[in-house]
């Protein structure tokens, strides 16, 4: 280059602008040479992009099914059993294609990369980024099913990790919400069908008889046709039962029962009659009974003998064959002989009553100077059936008239 310059310089100083010129022209030349050598490889390596239907810019790609060939590694990875390569390729594909249209399947091998880590809770998110944002996708009932499969074993005691280490966090709640969820995500199939009964069987391992109920009564109205159907009706049944803590409690548990049991006589009667439903029946009809009974007992011990008086009055028109009856059918003599003669006069005649509950111990006659009138309280014999009697219309005015002299309590 230097002997170039100094011919070029030796021409121009002998002579001729024609010659000078031409020097010049060849100094450029070889100046810009290297200048074009390093920009000619920076030209070749620019790419054209242009907008795509998602108003994206998008290059040429040297491979367009480069996408599809790394996410099957992760899956095949993942079928190996190497879940950790797996989880990395395809966090690694997530985030170099977010909007790729297999993306939704990425999310499905994600959370199964993470369920196969024991790292449930977090491949809950996949699912769930999953089926909110891609309801059309074909994983969409593959990841529900994912969900159940975790809120199941959340629901049959399964511990969240504290700290992605020890299992102490009671996942009992995430459990109900996902049951919940399903049932309205996917209403009417069958994977919400399991997720019903099991929310309904999580509740009455809970010992929540009142939620179990609520869950196993909506599980009847949803699923009429389950092949579950009568394991709901009996548990429903035992829910209801379950509710009532005792005589001296509220009773609308051995109510709701008493109805399921009835029904249930009808539309399966041998499924009724394998649990026994006419024992649970009389078992419900005592508890009643001596419900009326404790309550008659509370009224006398405060003193308050006409609230006790029309207890047992209600206690033998609907519940005559009970034993809480017979029990109080032998101490009626001695609460009259603690009543006013004037309410005594409006009382029903409790002669054949007591006759038809005790029989021959009936007979025991009753404090003098009381005029009874002449209906009955109840007819001279109990009924056959267990069912509550109708209430005496006879007495309704008198009884009426009576609360209103006197002011006693009706219960």
């Amino acid at each position: 280059m230097r002997r170039v310059l100094e011919a070029t310089l030796g021409e121009s100083r002998n002579g001729g602008s024609r010659s000078t010129a031409s020097a010049l022209l060849l100094l450029v030349a070889f100046a810009a040479a290297p200048l074009t050598l390093l920009i000619t490889p920076t030209a070749s390596a620019q790419e054209t992009r242009k907008l795509d239907e998602s108003d994206e810019w998008r290059g040429p790609e040297a491979d367009p099914t480069a996408a599809a060939t790394q996410l099957s590694q992760a899956k095949q990875a993942l079928a190996r059993g190497d879940a950790g390569r797996a989880l990395n390729l395809v966090d690694g594909w997530i985030e170099r294609y977010p909007t790729h249209p297999l993306r939704p399947e990425a999310l499905l091998v994600q959370g199964d990369a993470l369920l196969a880590q024991t790292e449930e809770y977090k491949a809950l998110f996949s699912y769930e980024d999953l089926i909110r944002r891609y309801p059309m996708s074909e994983f969409f009932v593959p990841a529900l099913e994912r969900e159940l499969q975790v809120a199941t074993a959340y629901a049959h005691g399964l511990k969240r990790k504290f700290f992605g280490t020890f299992r102490i966090i009671d996942a009992g709640p995430e459990a109900q919400e996902i049951l919940i969820r399903l049932q309205e995500r996917l209403p009417g199939s069958s994977l919400a069908e399991r997720a019903g009964m099991e929310l309904a069987d999580y509740y009455f391992r809970q010992r929540d008889m009142s939620l179990a109920a609520e869950a196993y009564d909506v599980f009847i109205l949803n699923y009429p046709r389950s092949r579950q159907i009568n394991k709901a009706r009996l548990r429903l049944i035992a829910s209801f039962l379950a509710q009532f803590k005792g005589p001296p409690y509220d009773a609308s548990g051995l109510v709701e029962a008493t109805v399921k049991i009835k029904q249930l006589q009808a539309i399966e009667p041998a499924v009724a009659q394998q649990i026994g439903a006419e024992s649970i029946l009389v078992r419900i009809y005592e508890s009643e009974a001596e419900k009326l009974e404790l309550q008659a007992r509370w009224y006398r011990q405060t003193n308050d003998y006409i609230a006790s008086e029309r207890t047992i009055r209600r206690l033998f028109r609907d519940y005559p064959r009970s034993i809480a009856a017979m029990n109080e059918a032998r101490t009626l003599p001695q609460l009259i002989a603690l009543l006013p003669q004037a309410y005594v006069r409006t009382m029903p005649n409790y002669v054949p009553v007591r006759r038809a509950i005790l029989g021959d111990e009936g007979d025991e006659p009753l404090p003098l100077g009381i005029a009874p009138r002449g209906t009955p309280a109840l007819p001279a014999t109990p009924q056959e059936s267990s069912e509550p009697q109708p209430p005496e219309t006879a007495d309704s005015t008198a009884d009426a008239n009576a609360s209103a002299n006197t002011g006693g309590a009706n219960p």
